[in-house]
Order: C-alpha cells, then sequence, then structure tokens
C-alpha cells in the first residue's frame, strides 16, 4: 500500500487530530494516548476514507512481508486500541468497521491541515477544477485556490456534500474527492455563489470554523424529545445555565464559559427535573419547568440566577416559554396556542394558534420576529416555523427541506445575521445555519461524529454553544449476592429493551438504533428481524414462540402495532388507524394481544385513551372496561391478571379477567413493568423517587419490595438508568448510561 498522504502534516476527522510527524493523535486539543502499532493501523485507515482496506494490506504495511507474528490476535488488538482511543464501538461505529473477513473502513469524514491536497498540487497552475451536477458546469483556476489548511475541510466539505439531492432535488455527480470540493467552496467567488444558489443556497465557509470542548464532566442533561423534552440551554455570556446528571437527578447547573467549572443552582423542591424556557434579556432570570413531569403541561417559575425567592407563575400551565422581548412578560405555550402572561397584573392575552405545540420559543433580537418548533404528536416529526410579532398566523420555515422533517432548536445570533438549527438525517444529528430571514437556503455546520444539539447564541459576536452527546452505556445486570450491578458482558451488552421466550430457549431485544434483534440464549442464530427504517420501541413473544408482538414505527408515523416470524420476513400491520398504539401483549392462548395508547409525553392526541383488547382470529377490538385513562398494559404468564399504568404514572392498577374487575396494586410512581416469570410478582421502576428504586410488587396484595436502586451501582461512573427488563431467573437488568454529553462553542466570525 503507497502513502498518498505524505505531503500532509495533519489530518483531522471530527474532533480529532491526527499529527502524522510527531505521532501524536489530539481530541479538542487535549493529546489522547495511543501506542506506536495502533496509530499506524490508524494512519493506514486514515489513508483511504470510506474504503476498505484490506487485513492483508495492513499485515503488509505494518509488518512486511518476512516479519512472523501473530497477525490476528496483533491487529485484533491493534483495532482495539483504537476504538478505545476514540471511544468507538465495534457494534455501533462512528469511526472504524469492521467487515467480516475482508478487513476494516474507516467510514468518518476526513480532512486535511497544513498542507495542500494531492488533487490541487500540480506543476500547471492554469489547470482547472471541475465541479459538475446536472444543472451547471463550473471551473475554477487552480491558481487561485488556497491551501487546505486555511479552509476548514471537515466542515466545509461537509456543506458541499451535505443534502443538495434530498433538500433540492437535484442530483449531484460527485467527480472529486471531498478535499477537493472543500477547496471549491474556499475560493467561490460572486459568479460561483450564483451557482450555489441554483444547488439550494448551499454555500462553502471560507476559513475554518473553530469547536471548543467547554465541559469534560459528560453529564449534560441531553433530553428526551420522544417524550416532549427537547434539550434546554442558556447564556448570559459569562455562564451557561443548564441541567447536569448527578448521582441520577437532573439538576440545575452554572458553568463557567472560561473553565468549563460547574455549579449547581437551588430550584424549588416542586421541580422534579427542571428544563429551562429561557434567561430573561436583562440575564437575571430564568423560567424552569419540570421535565421529569408525565403531564403535558406544567407549572412555570421563575428562578433569580443569583439566588432568591422564586416565583411561581400563578395560574399557568405550560409545556415551554420564553420572555417577551420587553423582559417583563412572559410569552408561554399551552395545547395548540401562544399566550402572553403580564407579570405586573397577571392578566393573559392570546397571541395566536398554531398547527401543533411549539416548543423552544426563540425571539430574533429586533423582536419582529418569532421562530419555534413544533412536534407532531401522530408523526412524531419536529419542524421550524416563525410568526410575525404583529400576526396571528404562523408559516412554516425550510419547507419541504426534508421528509420526514426533522428540524429543531434554532437560536438566532446577537446581531441576527444568523440562525442556528438542528436536523437529524440518517441517524445523524448536526447543526445548520440560515442567513438572517432566509426560509430556504441552509448551511450546513458540523459533520459528526458527535450528535450536536441544542444551539444557543452568545450575547455578542457570533459565536454559539450546543451539545455534543456522546452517550455511552451497557447492560447491567443486578446480582443479589453481591447487592450490585455487574455488566451483562456478552452478545446483550448493549441490548435496550428485552424479553424471553417462555420456553426460555430465545431473546429478543432492542438496539440504539431502534432495530429489533433476537437470538438463542446464548448468542448463537442471531438475527436482525426490522429494517434499518422501522424503529423499535419494544417487543413480546408469543406463548408459542413464533412471532413477536411490536410496538413500533416507519419514519413520519405513528407507533402501530406488527406482528412479525421470529424467523425473519416482513412486519405484519395489525391495525389500521391514524392514531398511536402502544404496548402489546399476550394473552396465555395466543389468540390475543391487549394494547394502549401513549402518554401526553409521547403524543398528545384526541380520543379515548383506554385498554384495548384486539382478537387476533377476527381482528375485532374491544375497550376493556374501567380502563379509561389507563396505558401500558402487561398480561401476566398465567393469564390470571392484566396490569396497567395510570397516565400520570402514578399507579399501578391490576384487573382480574375473570371477575371483570380493576383495584390499584400500587401508588408510586411506576415505569416499565415486568411479570415475573411465575406470574407473582411485577417489576416496576419508581422514576420519580429519590434513588430511584426498583420494586418487586407482590401480586395480588400489592406489598413493595425494594430491590435496587442508585445507591447499588458500584461505579461512580453510572450518570443514570433505565428499566429494561428481568433475566431468566427475575433479577433486573437496566441500560446504565456512564456519559452522555458536552457543551462546545463554535466561532461563526470565521464565516
Amino acid at each position: 500500500m503507497s502513502s498518498s498522504i505524505e505531503s500532509k502534516s495533519k489530518m483531522t476527522f471530527g474532533l480529532f487530530e491526527v499529527d502524522l510527524q510527531s505521532g501524536e493523535l489530539w481530541k479538542a486539543g487535549k493529546k489522547i494516548k495511543i501506542q506506536s502499532q495502533p496509530f499506524k493501523v490508524l494512519t493506514a485507515l486514515l489513508e483511504h476514507p470510506g474504503q476498505v482496506v484490506s487485513r492483508e494490506e495492513l499485515q503488509l504495511r505494518l509488518w512486511g512481508k518476512n516479519t512472523i507474528v501473530d497477525f490476528d490476535h496483533s491487529l485484533g488488538t491493534a483495532i482495539n486500541k483504537i476504538r478505545e482511543a476514540l471511544g468507538d464501538s465495534a457494534d455501533n461505529p462512528r469511526f472504524i468497521q469492521t467487515l467480516a473477513r475482508r478487513g476494516y473502513r474507516f467510514i468518518a469524514p476526513v480532512g486535511y491541515l497544513n498542507a495542500l491536497p494531492d488533487d490541487l498540487q500540480a506543476p500547471d497552475s492554469s489547470e482547472a477544477v471541475t465541479v459538475s451536477s446536472d444543472a451547471v458546469t463550473v471551473s475554477i483556476d487552480r491558481q487561485s485556490v488556497t491551501k487546505a489548511g486555511d479552509v476548514g475541510i471537515p466542515l466545509v466539505s461537509s456543506v458541499l456534500d451535505a443534502r443538495p439531492s434530498a433538500a433540492f432535488g437535484i442530483p449531484v455527480r460527485r467527480q472529486l474527492r471531498p478535499e477537493v470540493y472543500a477547496a471549491f467552496g474556499a475560493v467561490a467567488t460572486a459568479g460561483i455563489l450564483g451557482v450555489c444558489l441554483l444547488l439550494g443556497g448551499f454555500t462553502a465557509s471560507r476559513a475554518p470554523l473553530r469547536m471548543t470542548q467547554i465541559t469534560h464532566n459528560g453529564r449534560i442533561s441531553p433530553g428526551v424529545p420522544s417524550l416532549e423534552s427537547l434539550p434546554s440551554t442558556a447564556t448570559d455570556g459569562v455562564h451557561i445555565f443548564t441541567p447536569l446528571i448527578e448521582n441520577g437527578r437532573t439538576m440545575l447547573s452554572q458553568i463557567s464559559i472560561a473553565g468549563g467549572d460547574a455549579l449547581s443552582l437551588a430550584v424549588p423542591s416542586e421541580i422534579a427535573a427542571p428544563s429551562i424556557g429561557a434567561l430573561s434579556p436583562d440575564g437575571t432570570r430564568l423560567l424552569l419547568r419540570s421535565h421529569l413531569s408525565p403531564e403535558s403541561e406544567q407549572a412555570l417559575w421563575v428562578v433569580p440566577v443569583s439566588g432568591g425567592t422564586a416565583l411561581r407563575v400563578a395560574n399557568i400551565l405550560a409545556h415551554d416559554a420564553t420572555w417577551m422581548p420587553n423582559g417583563e412578560d412572559i410569552l408561554y405555550a399551552t395545547g395548540n396556542e401562544l399566550f402572553v402572561e403580564h407579570l405586573k397584573d397577571g392578566s393573559s392575552t392570546s397571541l395566536a394558534t398554531l398547527p401543533g405545540r411549539a416548543f423552544w420559543l426563540r425571539w430574533s433580537p429586533d423582536g419582529r420576529l418569532l421562530r419555534f418548533t413544533t412536534i407532531d404528536p401522530i408523526g412524531h416529526t419536529t419542524s421550524l416555523w416563525e410568526l410575525p410579532a404583529n400576526g396571528r398566523v404562523a408559516r412554516p420555515i425550510l419547507k419541504g427541506w426534508s421528509n420526514p422533517t426533522t428540524e429543531c432548536c434554532g437560536s438566532w445570533t446577537a446581531d441576527g445575521r444568523f440562525f442556528v438549527f438542528q436536523s437529524s438525517h440518517d441517524g445523524n444529528a448536526d447543526l445548520w445555519k440560515l442567513r438572517g430571514h432566509d426560509t430556504v437556503s441552509a448551511i450546513k455546520l458540523t459533520n459528526g461524529p458527535l450528535q450536536y444539539e441544542a444551539p444557543i447564541a452568545d450575547r455578542s459576536g457570533h459565536r454559539i454553544f450546543f451539545v455534543g452527546l456522546d452517550t455511552r452505556s451497557e447492560l447491567l445486570r443486578y446480582s443479589s449476592e453481591r447487592r450490585d450491578f455487574v455488566p451483562e458482558n456478552n452478545f446483550l451488552s448493549q441490548a435496550n429493551r428485552i424479553d424471553y421466550s417462555r420456553d426460555r430457549q430465545w431473546v429478543a431485544w432492542t438496539d440504539d438504533k431502534g432495530r429489533l434483534w433476537r437470538a438463542r440464549v446464548d448468542g448463537s442464530e442471531t438475527l436482525q428481524l426490522t429494517p434499518d427504517s422501522m424503529q423499535v420501541f419494544l417487543a413480546h413473544w408469543s406463548p408459542d414462540g413464533k412471532h413477536l408482538a411490536l410496538m413500533a414505527r416507519e419514519p413520519g408515523q405513528a407507533w402501530k402495532i406488527y406482528l412479525i416470524e421470529c424467523d425473519g420476513g416482513s412486519p405484519q400491520l395489525l391495525i389500521q388507524e391514524n392514531r398511536n398504539s402502544a404496548d402489546p401483549s399476550w394473552s396465555p392462548d395466543g389468540m390475543s394481544l391487549v394494547f394502549g395508547r401513549v402518554p401526553d409525553l409521547m403524543g398528545k392526541e384526541n380520543g379515548s385513551r383506554a385498554i384495548q383488547l384486539l382478537d387476533l382470529r377476527t381482528h375485532a377490538v374491544n375497550a376493556i372496561p374501567g380502563s379509561e385513562g389507563l396505558f401500558s398494559p402487561r398480561w401476566s404468564p398465567d393469564g390470571r391478571y392484566i396490569a396497567a399504568l395510570s397516565l400520570d404514572e402514578r399507579r399501578l392498577m391490576l384487573f382480574d379477567v375473570s371477575n371483570r374487575t380493576w383495584k390499584q396494586l400500587a401508588d408510586t410512581s411506576v415505569a416499565d413493568p415486568v411479570w415475573s416469570a411465575d406470574s407473582k410478582a411485577l417489576y416496576i421502576h419508581a422514576f420519580m423517587v429519590q434513588r430511584q428504586p426498583i420494586y418487586r410488587v407482590d401480586v395480588p396484595s400489592g406489598h413493595l419490595q425494594p430491590i435496587a436502586d442508585l445507591s447499588n451501582f458500584r461505579s461512580a461512573e453510572v450518570a443514570d438508568y433505565f428499566f429494561g427488563g428481568v433475566t431468566l431467573e427475575d433479577a433486573p437488568l437496566v441500560r446504565a448510561r456512564s456519559s452522555t454529553g458536552n457543551i462546545y462553542s463554535l466561532d461563526l466570525d470565521g464565516d
């Protein structure tokens, strides 16, 4: 293998930088320890980004023809060391992909610094570089191209290679390497800018955009967008205010922009987990609500950042809010409406009726235009809208830009020149920007490998702050002997919700991308059951072990109930209706499914929300009497009972199938009920209780037995967890997060 980058001293990907001369690896300005042999393997892969590098090529490159080593072991060890240094995973790779029996491939975008790309190193300075599309062909003289080190390739190349065909219907024939596209963007003249407008407004930055990591604790609360809990931050120019995970709970923190040090801020006890609406224009007061509450509308609080008495905004329930430009009144969203609350006299006036539930309310600096995010409760999509201050009719921005829409959480820069927002495509969340009041032409700012979310603007200049998510988690099993959670170090180590077949021979689970898998309990015969496009929330085995019932959805669609054979095939949709269905659970004879709806935070919609019974033979659907206001049903393995939760997730209910009556089994916060194998108990997660205990609830007495809580996590690296099921021996399984994300900044003045 011949080196194609000998003339380049540094390479970059994401937040990482590789110095080829010194043999060093850096991340966001911090040197990462890596041994010589893994560094050589990494360099070999970086030389050919996106291409398969065979094992034979790597052997020849590292050890030559005449060296005898245990090659497989040595190469495997080197790859593991690289992944450890990069925080990568073989099961869910962001950088290095393994191709069985073939080799490895570096899958992240790669750029070069401090040297001219090979494509531009030519003796003939008049030679032209040509970029072609179906719309136009443009030529640029090589003589006018600046060196790539002044371009910022990891960001710029992603701009020109981002989504022109998907967003604007223009298929682009890529005739050049990414770094040539970047160089093309760096020397764009006024005429070339016109061409970019023809390509939907995608233009390239002329200078590198510098990204800086501010925090390093990895505990920024990311929110849960699927539960109407968007990530939230605010800044006064000196500090960043954000929810931070401490001991499994979300705390309000004040972070120094200069040093990244965090200081906890006191909030009223009624705010179980603070979510920030906005910081007042004078930087003294925060608008807060609780995102842990199951209710879709919550109380609003005004909390001074320097301490003092918090004020509950009387008689208001809202799901988001911001300050009006005058800094005295509050704009809040409840249902599909916007209201203005006048704090001086306590009166409210209607501002507008919207096409959906509004979040991330952001006024332009001149106070003339409001932009916000709406969430579709049926399609579970997010989109950006705007409303003139003197108007009552909202209009979408970036209309038709992506399908389904995933645009969210935009903020204006201090002078109103840019509007920065996040958008997700192909499982990656990146930041984009619009210029001023433009509603069509977006420019991509980031391109992985982190998930970039929640941009906010500095109060001066064009610096933005945002959350970079790099969530790390693993499956843990509770050991009653050790009174500790221990890693489930097998093929299920990265599983989410887990369900075992009744014959104890098979296991099914979902992964981080929402795909459904099944395997024998020893890990053999592993099979992916659902396509990558489908998101599966949970699945349960039929009593005979031949089928699985799924709660799943296609992109832009509601949650539906599907049936799939355990050996594969196309998922079969069981109910045709334009609303959310959830939590299918089998009757003992396998002839019926009981299912429910979703709580408000997963999709607030009109219509009855009761527990339904689906006959798989006739497809008839009937409500179970007395179940209105309940959801998340679970049929006991012996068929005697159906457990369910109240929509506010504060009561565990039990339905006696024989006498058709309901009773309250437990009065506590409750989520993710799971039956024991013998049907004598239910395991629940009391997620709103201090220490978040997992209880064993005896049936039918309702006695609560604490099994484990946050204090049982031996490792201080565990940030929080959710309950993911039980083992064949009824030992609780949890998916525990050791890190979530950090705060970063990006300076747009290089633009």
